[in-house]
């Protein structure tokens, strides 16, 4: 690895002083906040998150659950994988012992397109159901939110509520159906948020919907779930709760965001970096340095698996409110374009690079360009991530940090780079096209980018060791 991290760290230092940091000549924060005090800064910051319940064996509870609402006809979503496991069937379970009249689609899709979102919709719409109950992982939990809003809104355009640009990013008026998700890996948090992400294959880019409307109603995080979970599974999940807390803390911070809405009901659900998120994301980061290993090493270790399912929530607090930003940006694109790569463990007909994955491989090579807008988050994240800081300079705080992102991945043999995956140089101008559109993530960098510093993070990430 010595000398791969060499010519990394020589690519990021590249990266790092790729531009003057000064406001003058800056694309970075300073003329970010210059821009924004000329469009009336935000001034507030609003927190949404699903009821959370938490407990070993919890799920026994969701029948009773469901016939407290009233539920005569529930809808249970989950996929192919899942349909013949433990977790789908202690749902089930507790709908028989407590009468609930359900059905069952298990047709999800992992890694969701517009396509089979659109299946689940017309399953949701030709059964009028009045409740729905998610049993997966983000795949699943996103594709539930989607059909019940779209049952919930049948006249509605697919297109009208997707983000802009790609969509009409319309504001949802919609009252939805209650929706309980019961989450089966320690990952993307999607039973916290108001968030569903999907392929939109025309332009083979990942966007989505985001809006508290869609949120579940609850979420039920039963531990025994995650005991299932194969190493890969384990590990990508995992990931993806690390950039979580990684891009929620240094996002930009929501009072330097603009414009102000001009109705509280526009503020966007992802606002920027604030103090109560701020809160969540740290002790998130705390959980996966300290158990996250253990998680993917022993399939038997309770406690780990335990603790990462409560991070994955943690984090989903976090950034379900603040947001993310570049990692999962440029993951969008790294996900869409997939050529032939088959990630192990997952036991899918398609190729497929799972969402953590394609996350976590741009990880040193953005928190090393972002750095200097907040040099003092990064070095705590380093620190937090076992870094010896003690004569360490702030001015050094993205290189550190990326250096432990490096030394954490190589230890859990993780894909050296996106070359690894299956990309080339070659291929970076089609990986900057399709992170353009995902204005509603890279807006909120602490350091705003060109294209040519897009291409750099890109170039950078091609090979991580």
């Amino acid at each position: 690895m010595a000398g791969g991290r060499e010519r990394v760290t020589h690519l990021l230092k590249q990266l790092y002083w790729a531009s003057c940091m000064c406001p003058t000549h800056s694309h970075s924060y300073s003329q970010g906040i210059e821009k924004a005090a000329s469009r009336k800064t935000e001034y507030a910051f609003e927190m949404a998150v699903s009821n959370i319940r938490y407990g070993m064996g919890v799920t026994k509870e969701v029948g009773m659950d469901l016939q407290n609402l009233g539920a005569r006809k529930v809808c249970v979503l989950t996929d192919k994988n899942l349909s013949r496991l433990p977790p789908l069937k202690a749902v089930l379970d507790s709908l028989i012992a407590n009468g609930i009249n359900f059905q069952v689609y298990d047709n999800v899709r992992v890694e969701p397109t517009d396509e089979s979102f659109m299946d689940a919709i017309e399953f949701a719409k030709k059964r009028e159901f009045d409740s729905y109950v998610a049993v997966g992982g983000g795949s699943v939990i996103d594709t539930c939110k989607i059909a019940n809003l779209y049952a919930s809104s049948p006249e509605s355009d697919f297109l009208d509520y997707v983000n802009a640009p790609i969509g009409k990013g319309k504001p949802i008026r919609t009252t939805l159906k209650p929706l309980i998700a019961v989450p089966t890996t320690a990952g993307t948090g999607s039973e916290t948020t108001g968030v569903a992400i999907f392929d939109y294959k025309e332009i083979k880019v990942k966007t989505g919907i985001a809006s508290r409307a869609i949120k579940p109603l609850l979420g039920i995080i039963d531990p025994l779930h995650t005991l299932h979970m194969p190493e890969r599974l384990v590990a990508n999940s995992g990931f993806d709760v690390l950039c979580h807390a990684l891009e929620s803390y240094t996002a930009l911070p929501y009072n330097q965001r603009s414009p102000c809405p001009s109705d509280p009901k526009n503020r966007p659900a992802y606002q920027g970096s604030n103090p109560i998120s701020d809160v969540w994301a740290i002790h998130a980061l705390r959980i996966v340095s300290e158990y996250l290993k253990r998680a993917i090493k022993n399939p038997d270790d309770q406690e780990a698996r335990s603790k990462m399912h409560l991070a994955s929530a943690f984090a989903g607090i976090g950034f379900g409110n603040a947001g993310v930003h570049l990692c999962h940006g440029m993951s969008y694109p790294i996900s869409g374009l997939v050529k032939n790569y088959k990630a192990k463990d997952y036991n899918v007909d398609h190729p497929l690079v799972p969402h953590g994955l394609s996350v976590v491989l741009t990880s040193p090579a953005v928190f090393t360009f972002t750095a200097p807008m907040c040099p003092e988050r990064h070095m705590e994240a380093a620190q937090i991530m076992g870094a010896d800081i003690s004569t360490a300079k702030m001015k050094d705080a993205g290189l550190i940090l990326a250096d432990t992102l490096r030394t954490f991945l190589f230890d859990l043999n993780v894909d050296d780079g996106l070359a690894a995956l299956g990309y080339s140089t070659e291929d970076i101008p089609a990986l900057v096209k399709g992170t353009l559109p995902q204005e509603r993530v890279t807006k909120l960098s602490p350091r705003s980018q060109t294209e040519e510093e897009l291409s750099a993070l890109f170039e950078a990430s091609m090979k991580l060791y």
